[in-house]
């Protein structure tokens, strides 16, 4: 294991492949200086010899007049003469090569021999003329002076052609020790990348055997869900279709479910995406022991699962497991000490009597499913008039975009007042859809379409301009009020967003303190860093933000205190009923004193009489917001609002 582990490491590979390559670089330069070596020393060798032949030509050419001198002395005739005559300076020629390309010890021998051998054939011709002369006591005196010379010559010619000997010798002797080196150190080379080949021969098995593996488990991953290790959507519908053709042969109906849990979303955004996963894996997990062996479960994506049930036999049983499903998501959770409830919805198709199509039957399951969700029903099971309200739904969507480009949404202002003085300080601004058929539409008939449709962008983005177009206007006519405007969990996560805000604002000729961003809490804890990053632009822009309904969802002191923001806005679901409800009026009272103690003002909305704004006053509260004031109007309605109140002197109740 630990082999074939080392094996098919990284760091494996790379050092054989490296060493390898190395390997066979060195033997291939190896054999190439061989082959160099080899080519230098037939080159050497040749001058040598060229060389030595050239001082044997030498020893030649003085043996030859020497032979050529004693057979004229002999003989006296006159016929011999011109053998001596010839042979005399025949070896100078040679000398004078040996001097120009002979090495420099050839040079300097050729000089040497060259000037005695000068000498000699001087003797010769004297000897030679002497003869002619008919002087032959002469020329055998001369004869005996130049047997004299000859003698030496011969002596440096021995000793120069036999230190040439050596020369050659030794070179060849020092050539082939050379050559024995680079022999065996191809030969260890040679060696080595045998080895190294053998190694990557291994590795490469390793490699194929890692390669299968990885082919297997990317069958495996493409085919199931990796957080879960369930069956995914490719998966699902693959054994759909293969459920469906058996079903043709036997008769028996099938099942399908689809899943989605309600509360996930929020327990996600405030606990974390790592306790999300894991809550995701016990779901799986108990989805898996909630029904058989041989059925299907599926995570689809997010929060979304699917139960397949071949051969379940009735649209009756098909229930009965959906309610046995529905009652292991409704049980709490328990991870790491908390309990937290999820639940679910339910949405059951059947085949063939829903659709005898595996497209066609997760549609059916997850329009069944959205019915279920809709309607707080737990379980439903698919119906043909169900399509209608999932059309509606895609309707209101491409309505949406309509609307947003034809400027049918339209904006209502509700005012917030000072507690003390009663003196309005703000209006918060309200979208509403003058829907060409349906009439005016609140935001909850279009906003969570919206959200859903990534329409939520464009969508703030109309209300910040034409938001703050109305401000300048009441600015123009006398009035300062700064307006708040609710902007998404999207608008938070887009870096872009203060550029964009504080492009409008120039373009309307606004101060940013004029604005306050109202946000949600689950829009920061979604992503915390970037929503972070983005108030921090925005509040260096100089605009106001405001938690928006705190204390409704998984409230977090942490991200509270570390967040930029300047004001709190306490629900409605605490103000209304906190002179009637001890722990809406406990949990108002410990919210005021948090946002206080964190030095921020605080807004309670749904301020519906005087006694709830007096009791607000007697807290400390800074600002009210409700039906005691006014409700939210539109534009010219809130002028006239304004005027009346400015005309009438109200002020805050007193106690």
């Amino acid at each position: 294991m630990m082999l074939s582990t080392w094996v098919e490491a990284r760091t494996t590979v790379q050092t054989t492949v490296v060493s390898l390559t190395i390997g066979l670089a060195t033997l291939a330069g190896i054999a190439l200086w061989m082959s160099l070596s080899a080519q230098r020393a037939a080159t050497h060798l040749h001058e040598l010899n060229e060389i030595s032949d050239r001082w044997g030509q030498v020893v030649q050419n003085v043996d030859v007049a020497d032979h050529a001198m004693s057979d004229y002395l002999r003989s006296g005739a006159p016929v011999m003469r011109q053998p001596l005559a010839s042979a005399a300076g025949a070896a100078e020629e040679s000398l004078r090569w040996l001097g120009d390309n002979g090495g420099p010890a050839d040079a300097r021998a050729a000089g040497m021999v060259g000037d005695l051998y000068s000498d000699y054939t001087t003797l010769l011709r004297e000897v030679v003329a002497l003869g002619d002369a008919g002087d032959q006591d002469g020329a055998a005196q001369k004869a005996d002076q130049a047997e004299l010379t000859v003698v030496s010559l011969r002596k440096q010619l021995s000793t120069v052609v036999q230190l040439k000997r050596l020369e050659t010798t030794e070179y060849l002797q020092n050539a082939e020790r050379h050559n024995g080196q680079l022999r065996a150190a191809a030969l260890v080379a040679f060696i080595v990348d045998l080895g190294l080949v053998a190694l990557c021969t291994l590795v490469l098995l390793g490699h194929r055997r890692q390669i299968l593996r990885q082919a297997a488990k990317s069958e495996h991953e493409a085919s199931h869900d990796a957080l879960t290790g369930l069956a995914n959507r490719t998966l699902l519908t693959q054994r759909t279709e293969e459920a469906i053709k058996r079903a043709q042969f036997s008769g028996q109906p099938l099942g399908l479910f689809l899943i989605d849990l309600n509360r996930f979303k929020p327990i996600n955004d405030t606990l974390g995406h790592a306790f999300g996963d894991r809550l995701l894996q016990h779901v799986a997990t108990r989805l898996t022991s909630a029904v058989r062996g041989d059925d299907t479960v599926a995570r689809l994506g997010g929060d979304e699962f699917a139960v397949l049930l071949p051969a379940v036999g009735d649209p009756a049983n098909a229930m009965l497991v959906a309610a046995k499903v529905h009652r292991a998501l409704e049980e709490a959770v328990d991870l790491d000490g908390l309990s937290v409830e999820v639940g679910c919805s339910i949405g059951v198709a059947m085949y063939p009597s829903d659709s005898t199509d595996a497209h066609d039957l997760l549609k059916h399951a997850d329009i069944a499913m959205y019915a279920a969700k809709r309607n707080r029903l737990g379980t439903a099971a698919y119906e043909p008039g169900l399509d209608v309200h999932s059309a509606a739904q895609l309707t209101v969507v491409s309505d949406l975009r309509r609307a947003i480009d034809q400027q049918e949404l339209v904006l209502h202002y509700q005012p917030k007042a000072d507690v003390r003085t009663g003196t309005v300080c703000g209006a918060e601004v309200l979208c509403r859809w003058q829907h060409p058929r349906l009439g005016l539409l609140g935001p909850d008939r279009f906003i969570p379409a919206a959200e859903e449709s990534g329409l939520i962008e464009p969508l703030t983005q109309y209300v910040l301009d034409h938001s703050l177009a109305q401000c300048q206007q009441w600015h123009a006519a006398g009035w300062d009020v700064p307006i708040s405007v609710n902007v998404g969990a999207q608008c938070l996560h887009d870096l872009t967003f203060p550029d964009q805000v504080s492009d409008l604002l120039k373009r309307h000729g606004r101060q940013p303190d004029v604005l306050t961003l109202e946000i949600t809490e689950s829009a920061i804890i979604a992503d915390p860093r970037r929503a972070t990053e983005v108030l921090g632009r925005l509040r260096e822009l100089g605009i106001r933000l405001s938690i928006d309904d705190f204390g409704t969802g998984y409230s977090s002191i942490a991200y509270l205190r570390t967040m930029p923001v300047h004001e709190m806005k306490i629900d409605r679901s605490f103000t209304t009923n906190m002179r009637t409800d001890s722990s809406s009026g406990a949990i108002t009272r410990s919210l005021l004193g948090l946002a206080h103690n964190l030095e921020l003002e605080v807004v309670a909305e749904g301020v519906e009489d005087e006694e709830t704004w007096t009791a607000l006053a007697a807290l400390g509260c800074d600002i009210v917001q409700g039906y005691c004031l006014s409700k939210p109007l539109p534009p010219d309605e809130f002028a006239a609002w304004l005027r009346d109140r400015m005309l009438t002197g109200l002020t805050a109740p007193t106690a």
